[in-house]
């Protein structure tokens, strides 16, 4: 079995798998986790591996809730065995819930709902999905603490948030353990203040499409782009727009070096300061376990320096 290392998430929160499960796949159509069973298999093959870090959110899967509903039945009886993640507020979607997207009001709403669909009394990390533009971070903070102290969150983060935002919460008094934002060799505008944001305060670092929706997972090149991934149906644009220069030197490097692609690009994110895990999608056993093999690979200094500087114009 893959020994997979853990790490704080932040300063304050629990201790996690430097992989993480990103759990939008559950219920999407067209997927083998679109069904009960293939997101069991999926769920099951996490915790066998020990991968504990799971992050959903209440807007994910094929209509709302399905991927919540369908992890609250494959994680019957081993719930105990993960660190539940999920989300509320997305600004862009409208989920039936009255009121701003941060106020107490919406905030004591969503959870109910998100336990209810989990079958769990708690969540490990409850995250606040993208900036409420009207509501007080204060307000937002408290309706949080509110479910600290009554168990129904044991820690909460946010996702999306600029620099700005992150030092705004932190000086109201939040006692956020996390942030998401989009990160990989080719979106790495975090790195300029976000992430010195995210030191600063302590918390831990939570990189979404880190393998840029599927481009550094070694199945694309310049001229091989397989119709049947959901980057080619969802997002072709990824690919036509990759900088397939700066590609190819980085696949010559992982060459030289013995590892692949998808290897690379774990132990580079992994060696960015702050980052705490890794969430990838997965929608299959097969291809989480490539996933957690290679978290485990590790660059020299160098090596790290130097994929940098390859991608240093292309992110």
């Amino acid at each position: 079995m893959t020994a997979i290392d853990h790490r704080s998430l932040g300063a304050a929160g629990p201790l996690v798998s430097t992989i993480g499960l990103g759990c939008n796949n559950f219920g999407r159509r067209g997927t083998r986790t679109e069904s009960q069973d293939g997101t069991t298999a999926v769920l099951d093959e996490a915790i066998e591996l020990g991968v504990t870090l799971l992050d959903t959110a209440d807007i994910y899967g094929g209509s709302f809730g399905q991927s919540e509903t369908l992890m609250g039945h494959a994680l019957e009886g081993k719930r105990d065995r993960v660190v539940l993640a999920t989300k509320f507020g997305h600004q862009e979607f409208s989920v039936g819930i009255e009121g701003a997207k941060g106020s107490r009001a919406y905030i004591r709403t969503a959870i109910e709902g998100s336990l209810r669909r989990l079958r769990t009394d708690r969540v490990d990390l409850y995250q606040l999905h993208t900036p409420d533009p009207v509501t007080p971070i204060a307000e937002t903070i408290a309706a949080l603490d509110e479910l600290v102290v009554e168990g129904k969150i044991l820690n909460y983060g946010h996702s999306n948030f600029s620099a700005e935002q992150i030092a705004e919460a932190a000086l109201a008094g939040g006692r956020f353990v996390s942030a998401q934002s989009e990160y990989s060799l080719v979106a790495r505008e975090v790195e300029k203040t976000v992430l010195p944001a995210v030191l600063e305060f302590g918390l831990g670092f939570l990189p979404y499409f880190p393998l840029a929706n599927g481009l550094f997972t070694g199945k694309f090149s310049r001229t091989e782009r397989p119709s049947d991934t959901r980057i080619m149906r969802q997002r072709p644009h990824v690919v036509d727009n990759a900088p397939w220069d700066a590609i190819e030197e980085y696949e010559r490097l992982c060459q030289s070096r013995g590892i692949t692609i998808l290897q690379a690009t774990f132990a580079w994110l992994l060696a960015q300061p702050g980052l705490t895990s890794v969430i990838a999608g997965a929608t299959s056993p097969e291809q989480l376990a490539q996933n957690a093999a290679a978290s485990t690979t590790r660059l020299s200094d160098d090596d790290v320096a130097e994929i940098s500087r390859i991608f240093s114009r292309a992110g």
